[in-house]
């Protein structure tokens, strides 16, 4: 099903760091955007986990972040940017079942070390820039027609 995206469509979302009340807010909405959309359930099964888990990382690592989408008829592309304390060592951080989640998050089921292996599972394109100490930035594209 081709999906009825007339233009473009663009949004974006606050994130704070550690407010799990919100967690999974903006990977909501965006997934209901797609679905009004009419785009192929198992695209929105995609962009739904690949956001879920940049809003779970803002979340868990950083003080604050933002959430970034541009749907066009082509591609979803998801921005998230945080200001937190940026990834010293990507390559690791990219490998299944790495974490550096605290304990008390580990205890609250989160930080099993899948996030960004998730992500980029999840992305036709995926790209990460971080800076120690300033944050992280990742980009995600999500091809509409496969």
């Amino acid at each position: 099903m081709t999906p009825e995206i007339n233009g473009n469509v663009e949004g974006s979302f606050q994130l704070i760091g550690g407010n799990f009340t919100n967690a999974g807010e903006a990977s909501t909405q965006l997934k209901m955007k797609l679905f009004e959309f009419g785009v192929d359930d198992a695209i929105i099964r995609r962009a739904a986990i690949a956001t879920f888990e940049a809003e779970m990382n803002v979340i868990i690592y950083a003080a604050a972040g933002q959430l970034h989408y541009y749907i066009t008829p082509e591609n979803i592309k998801i921005r998230v940017e945080d200001m937190g304390p940026g990834i010293e060592d990507i390559e690791q951080a990219m490998q299944e079942g790495y974490s550096t989640a605290p304990e008390w998050v580990r205890e609250m089921g989160w930080g099993a070390g899948m996030g960004l292996p998730n992500m980029k599972r999840n992305s036709d394109e995926f790209m990460i820039e971080s800076v120690v100490g300033e944050g992280t930035t990742v980009h995600m594209t999500i091809n509409l027609n496969e």
